[in-house]
């Protein structure tokens, strides 16, 4: 049995961490932190396990053996490399530190301590992107040329538990980073796995257009991302993260490629929907994503809690989330700078 231990008890922990944990029956939940006691309190009241009183507190416990870091980004690194060097497997939230030089001192911990680093990125493990690489891969559409993949929806303040314009996600101190950090980092990691290729050049727009915080003025943080990428094979595509997509969310991801169209999650009845170059269209009844009206199971926490019980390493390991984090900053250095930036 995995002893677990929380590390930030907000919406991603209540709504997706906690309840896969206590789905499985080699886990069991041991202990909760957050710097707001009560909400600690509630997933102890449902779930079990006992509330510590700090960070340190838990991670001298020996009854757990891994623990999410689910707390605002600006944590992520300190609480990780603590975590580990304390003897624990971690599972960190995306985007997985602030820096290239803190993800590595992370990755290079986790090394030395010869604990697993699993970052949570989960968006490669919904069903039709586990299916739409296997078709990627069989050469069936021929090369891909060019793509578009977009994350957008109305904002962290209608789900975050600080519900509202004060919610740390508006925090550049906690933050760091806006919808890019957010959501579009999530599909850095999804665009490059799919296309199997790394990026090295970037030009970005990272900007904030709308939102505002409680004393309506602009929040420190973008809340909207349009990203021009190049990979290293020459092919190009358009990365788009809001936060100010009022209607409906948008999470697809369009693929053109010699042989044909393959779009992912824009056609709400068929995920994957496959447009020939004779017009012959092929349609797949493949899982619905993870939305947050509409929460479905990761595919994260199977696979930190697997990776646990086989010694075999996860795939999502600290490695491929820096690769993703690189991403991220290159658009953002590109949108300071006006030029393009290289990764």
């Amino acid at each position: 049995m995995i002893g677990i231990g929380i590390i930030g008890c907000g919406s991603i922990s209540i709504a997706r961490h906690v309840p896969e944990y206590y789905n499985r029956d080699d886990c069991k939940l041991t202990g909760y932190y957050d710097p707001v006691t009560e909400r600690a309190e509630k997933l102890a009241d449902k779930y079990g396990g006992k509330v510590f009183n700090s960070v340190e507190e838990l991670l001298s416990s020996k009854e757990i053996d891994a623990v999410s870091v689910c707390t605002p980004n600006k944590y992520h690194a300190p609480i990780t490399m603590a975590a580990l060097k304390a003897g624990k497997h971690v599972l960190c939230e995306k985007p997985m530190a602030t820096s290239v030089e803190e993800a590595q001192e992370m990755i290079d911990t986790a090394r030395q301590t010869g604990k697993f680093l699993m970052i949570g990125h989960n968006q490669r493990l919904a069903p039709a992107h586990i299916r739409a690489k296997e078709i990627l891969d069989s050469g069936e559409l021929g090369r891909i040329l060019t793509f578009r993949t977009t994350f957008g929806h109305g904002g962290p303040e209608f789900w975050s538990q600080d519900k509202g314009r004060h919610t740390w996600f508006f925090n550049s101190d906690k933050a760091f980073i806006g919808a890019m950090g957010d959501l579009g980092v999530h599909k850095a990691d999804l665009i490059r796995w799919l296309i199997g290729d790394e990026f090295v050049e970037v030009k970005a727009y990272v900007t904030t257009l709308d939102k505002t915080n409680e004393k309506d003025e602009p929040i420190e943080v973008d809340d909207n991302a349009v990203c021009l990428l190049k990979s290293k094979t020459g092919i190009y595509g358009t990365l788009t993260a809001s936060w100010t997509y009022y209607g409906d969310e948008d999470n697809s991801t369009v693929l053109y490629c010699t042989n044909g169209i393959m779009k992912i999650y824009d056609n709400p009845e068929f995920p994957i929907e496959i447009i020939k170059k004779n017009r012959e269209k092929v349609f797949y009844r493949t899982g619905r994503i993870q939305t947050n009206e509409d929460q479905t199971k990761s595919g994260v926490i199977d696979m930190f809690v697997d990776g646990i019980n086989s010694g075999k390493e996860p795939e999502i390991n600290g490695e491929e989330g820096l690769a993703a984090l690189r991403i991220v900053l290159a658009c953002l250095e590109s949108a300071k700078t006006g030029k393009s930036a290289t990764i």
